[in-house]
């Protein structure tokens, strides 16, 4: 990681990768100095130095805290969003949103969290909305953009207080027992992976673009800080 403090700022912290790198962000060894979160309720705050901004994603506030990172973990499922039209407004709209404004407030580097099969040609509306957000972030022109596209997120919504995903408990239930049987790829991951191996690879020289598959999220994420 960087040696000189860094100021972060953390859109989507409420859910299971957004809290994981509240947690990582916020521990006094992460190189960061202050992280803010944007959040749309107040979450139970990790340790350290966090401070939250409660905000309406749909009319963010100008200028946003001033910060060298960003890392944003939004998204949600066209289910749980109740339309496909609510679906976009937060996979593609807010997530946008939020990095122009970031962009505008000073952020030079970006961690995004997308999915795995993301293609803006795709059919399937989920895979099609994250390929066309990766593009859009890509026009941005960070100094450098992170895109991580894990397969299956594994950990407790409950605990979060997160809407319940049936197909998702189901797949990990059917996945789990099968362990290191599965390709890394397509393995399921942990939230807790793939945000601290954003964090090491935004840190890290690189392309200004890099995409990261979930086998290297697997494999950078088991590495130490």
């Amino acid at each position: 990681m960087s040696t000189s403090p860094r100021t972060a700022l953390v859109v989507g912290a409420s859910g299971l990768v957004g809290r994981a790198l509240l947690h990582q962000l916020a521990a006094p060894d992460s190189g960061y100095a202050m992280v803010h979160a944007l959040v749309r309720k107040p979450i139970e705050a990790a340790v350290g130095a966090v401070r939250q901004h409660v905000v309406d994603f749909a009319h963010l506030p100008q200028p946003l805290p001033a910060a060298d990172d960003l890392f944003c973990a939004l998204g949600t499922t066209i289910k749980v969003a109740g339309s496909k039209a609510a679906f976009r407004a937060v996979d593609f709209d807010a997530v946008v949103d939020s990095a122009r404004a970031a962009r505008a407030a000073g952020v030079k580097r970006m961690a995004v969290v997308s999915s795995l099969g993301a293609d803006a040609r795709s059919r399937v509306l989920y895979s099609q909305v994250k390929g066309e957000m990766e593009a859009a972030l890509r026009a941005l022109r960070f100094e450098r953009l992170v895109i991580a596209r894990p397969s299956l997120l594994a950990g407790e919504r409950a605990a979060l207080g997160q809407a319940p995903r049936p197909a998702e408990q189901l797949s990990l239930r059917l996945l789990r027992p099968l362990g290191g049987l599965l390709p890394a790829s397509i393995r399921p991951i942990e939230a807790r992976v793939v945000a601290h191996a954003m964090r090491l690879a935004l840190a890290a020289e690189g392309p200004a673009a890099q995409i990261i598959e979930s086998g290297a999220l697997q494999q950078l994420g088991a590495l130490k800080a």
